[in-house]
Formats: C-alpha cells, structure tokens, sequence
C-alpha cells in the first residue's frame, strides 16, 4: 500500500508484534554486536511506545528453548514478561507444554493480557480464555482476537479436560461469531493475533467474510522471516520469524471519519545495540534467574569434535544423526525416528554443557516402540514427505544408520527404502521407536492408524525419560562427531 503518510488528518499506529520467542532471553554477539534478548526488545518497545503510543503484540509460543524457562516451568518466563508488558498475547501450542491446568496457573502469574477464541472446556463448553480485547492507544479501539487451531496443538491429546478443537474452517466461523457479537460502531480496527502457521493463516483470510471487517493477521508458530506482507483477501498477514532479534512494525494512517485504514507499511526491525537500549529493570531480573541456573546447569558434560549443526528441519542433519543413533544405540528397536522439531539448536558444541543438552531436547518424555510391517512403513515415509513438508508445515524426522530414503519429489515415489543396505520388503516387520509426542499423535504424524499397527505388537514403552538416555551417553563419551551421509536423499 502506498506509504506516503500525507494525510495530516490522519490518527498515526504503531503496531510492535513478536511471535516465538521460544526463551531467546539473553543477547548474543553477532557480527560483533550485542542482538536480541529479552533487555533490548523491551527497550525497543518502550522508547516507540513513549515516541507514538505504540501497541506490543505477541502472536504465542513465549515458553521452552531456554533453562530459565523450563526450570521454573515458565513463571520465570511470565514474570519477565509482566516487566515487558505486551498490550495483548495469544496462546501457542507451547504454551500447552507444561499441562492446560499449569497453563492456566500461569495466566493468573500474567499482568498482561492473554486471549483465545477456540480453546473450549469439553463439561460445560466454556472458553478456557478471554476470546478478544479491547485495546486503546492514540484515541483509536483496536479489536484484537486470539486464534489457535488443532493443528499445531498435537501436545494436548492427553488432555481429556480440553474439547472442540477446531479447524480452519471452523476457526473462521469462530472470527464471525466473534465480530458479530464484540465488533461495534466503536471499533475501529479489528486483528487476529493467531498461532497457526503462515500457510494456515492463508487459508484462514481466505474464509473472513469482508463485513467481518479483518484489518490485520499478525501470526506465529511457522518461524516465518517475511521481508514483506503478504495480502490474501484484501488482508495483510505478517510474521516475525522467531526470537528477540527482530520485531515487526506496523506504521498505521487511519482515518477516523472514514473509519478505515488509508495508509500503512510493514517492515521487520532487528533488535540489537545500535537499534535498542538495554531496559535495565528486565535486564537485573534476566540476570537473577540466571545465577540460579547456572549453579546447577553450567558444567560440562561431554564434548563433540568440532560444532555440530541443524539448520533446517526438513533435511538430514547432523545432530539429528547424532541424537537418532545414540538413542538408538544398544536398543532393542531396529530404527529411532527423531522428530526434527524435538532438536532446539541450530548448532551445538564442540564444548557441551548440560544446560545446552537440556536446552536441546526440552521435550523429555518415554520412548514408546513399535511394530510395523515394510508395506507401513513405506506409507509412513510416503506421508511424512508429502507436499507440505518442504514447507516446515509437517512433522519430520531424523533416522538412525543404516536407514536411508531416496525419495523423488517430482513423482512422489520412494525409490530406495533401505535398511542396512538391504531394501525394506513389504512383509518384512521392524521395530520403530519415537517420542510419545509422536506416538500420541501417529495417525496424524505418520499417516497410518496406530490401531492397524497395534495388530503387529502391543506398543510399549522402553524408556521413561529420553533425556535420561541422551544424559548417560553424553556422560559415557566424548570427542562425539556425526556427518549427513545420505540417508536422506531428496530428488528434484
């Protein structure tokens, strides 16, 4: 949209949002420069509210990824987020991670507003959250509405308290029910806060009826680093990748007797020293936790070669190969199936501390092991790397040796399933073991019905704490190193 801001009668906006900051509490020197963490975005965030009346949204996922969080079950986290005081925040699906009555615990910790308009008690249909908030700044009434589908809240099937988890379809539904009821004569703006992926929220603009009257989507949890909006139905979406350092900014032109948006720019801002001063009330609670953590998570407890990294999670990785084969190791299952997403770090060593390893692998969970016949699991890799997958919108996994998929992407056929150098037949039967994330959610996951693959062996678990195994062989070796050697091959 043209950016001129030439209308002196014009209300001026400033939207701030985030999404994902996954416990990115602590800066770090990049190219010689102190970026990101939880002191500079707070200091960012408050010099543009003093400028303009600036509003802070946070589009979900402020827990996991960093000791401090997880070792106080994220009420370190909301406590330094009540210093940083977002207008309004939604719930991610990592928000579910230490259970929904935790959850809700937290909230009440929160001095900040969190909303969501389909999280539903299953007993008496009761939402679990405040649906939309009512925000004002710069004489304007801002209508903000919290969404999250069932598709990225995988972790809440043990959750029987929780019910009517809706799809996209339904969660536009939802938006309508919403706006018709709070959407007044009084609103001026109306924003959805949603932790649902960026290609969801796609197919969620195209669904919102015009007189619905979308402005904005500001969204989370597909880690997306957008260089510019993207507008699906007339609406601008955005995201903010991950992290603390980068922000997203809305410049806003609103015409109050028009009741419309006449003008608005988009940009992502990094934060870092030359662009932020350090907010030191967030910096010496930041500094607190971490004496306490560091006492017990900073020693060493094994070391690797050189770094070891994990870029991306749709390809072969190196620690994903390290982590597949040490949990594989001296096992009574033919094949670990790491899920990619399950390894936090892009990159890790060569000197490993235990807080790292946690840092890592936060998810720690049992191990659950399966049967499958060579003809399931073909079907399994066939659905793990279909279309979506290349987008990061789907699980994917790490394999331990012997294991390798050549798989062509232009046909769709699997061209090599091997294990051992030997080809998988379709009447062979391996042991397969996973997370219980991943087993909890394996018709979805891995396009097969647990219940057919039940027939083969009752499921069992192997071992009650991944973290334990991973421990244990971190403390029993050193010098670790792992290279990609093929056992991913994409074609096309």
């Amino acid at each position: 949209m043209n950016s001129s801001f030439e209308n002196s009668a014009a209300t001026h906006l400033t939207i701030l949002h985030s999404n994902d900051i996954h416990g990115a509490f602590q800066p770090e020197e990049k190219d010689g420069v102190m970026t990101g963490g939880l002191a500079l975005l707070s200091g960012y965030v408050k010099e543009a509210r003093q400028e303009n009346g600036a509003v802070y949204a946070v589009a979900g996922d402020l827990f996991r990824g960093s000791i401090i969080d997880s070792e106080f079950e994220g009420v370190s986290t909301i406590d330094l987020m009540n210093v940083l005081h977002p207008d309004v925040a939604t719930v991610g699906n990592h928000e579910v991670d230490y259970g929904i009555a935790h959850l809700l615990f937290l909230e009440k910790c929160a001095r900040f507003p969190i909303i969501n308009a389909n999280l539903f008690v299953t007993l008496n249909n009761a939402r679990l959250f405040q649906p939309c908030l009512n925000v004002y700044a710069n004489d304007l009434k801002i209508l903000f509405i919290g969404i999250l589908t069932e598709e990225v809240l995988a972790s809440t099937r043990g959750e029987k308290v929780i019910g009517t988890l809706i799809d996209v379809e339904e969660a536009a539904k939802e938006v309508g029910i919403i706006c018709d009821n709070y959407r007044t004569t009084g609103t001026d703006m109306t924003i959805l806060l949603t932790h649902i992926g960026l290609d969801m929220d796609r197919k969620l603009a195209e669904l919102l009826h015009p007189d619905w009257g979308v402005d904005l989507i500001i969204g989370g949890h597909s880690h997306s680093f957008m260089e510019e909006a993207e507008i699906v139905n007339g609406i601008p979406i955005v995201q903010a990748g991950t992290g603390t350092d980068i922000i997203g900014r809305f410049d806003i032109e609103y015409d109050k007797e028009q009741k419309k948006i006449i003008d608005w720019k988009w940009r992502t801002v990094p934060i870092n020293e030359k662009t932020a001063q350090p907010d030191p009330s967030v910096q010496h609670l930041l500094d607190n936790y971490q004496s306490q953590t560091d006492a017990k998570y900073k020693r060493v407890i094994t070391t690797f070669a050189r770094t070891l990294t994990h870029p991306r999670r749709e390809q072969e990785t190196e620690l994903g190969n390290l982590y597949a084969d040490l949990i594989q190791w001296e096992s009574s299952f033919d094949i670990m199936m790491m899920g990619s997403g399950a390894i936090r770090k892009q990159e890790m060593g060569p000197i490993v501390e235990y807080q790292d390893m946690i840092e890592n692998t936060p998810f720690d969970d049992p191990l659950w092991m399966v049967e499958v016949t060579g003809e399931q699991f073909r079907r399994m890799i066939r659905h793990i790397f279909r279309d979506e997958a290349w987008e990061g919108n789907t699980e994917f996994y790490q394999y331990s040796k012997g294991t390798k998929i050549v798989y062509r992407k232009s046909t769709h056929t699997i061209e090599e399933l091997s294990l051992n150098g030997e080809e998988i037949s379709d009447d062979r039967h391996l042991r397969i073991a996973m997370q219980r994330y991943h087993y909890n959610n394996f018709d979805e996951f891995l396009g097969v019905p647990l219940a057919e693959v039940s027939e083969n062996m009752k499921p069992r678990i192997v071992a009650t704490s991944v973290n334990n195994l991973i421990e244990e062989y971190f403390a029993t070796h050193n010098e670790l190193d792992s290279k990609v050697e093929g056992r991913i091959v994409v074609l096309d």
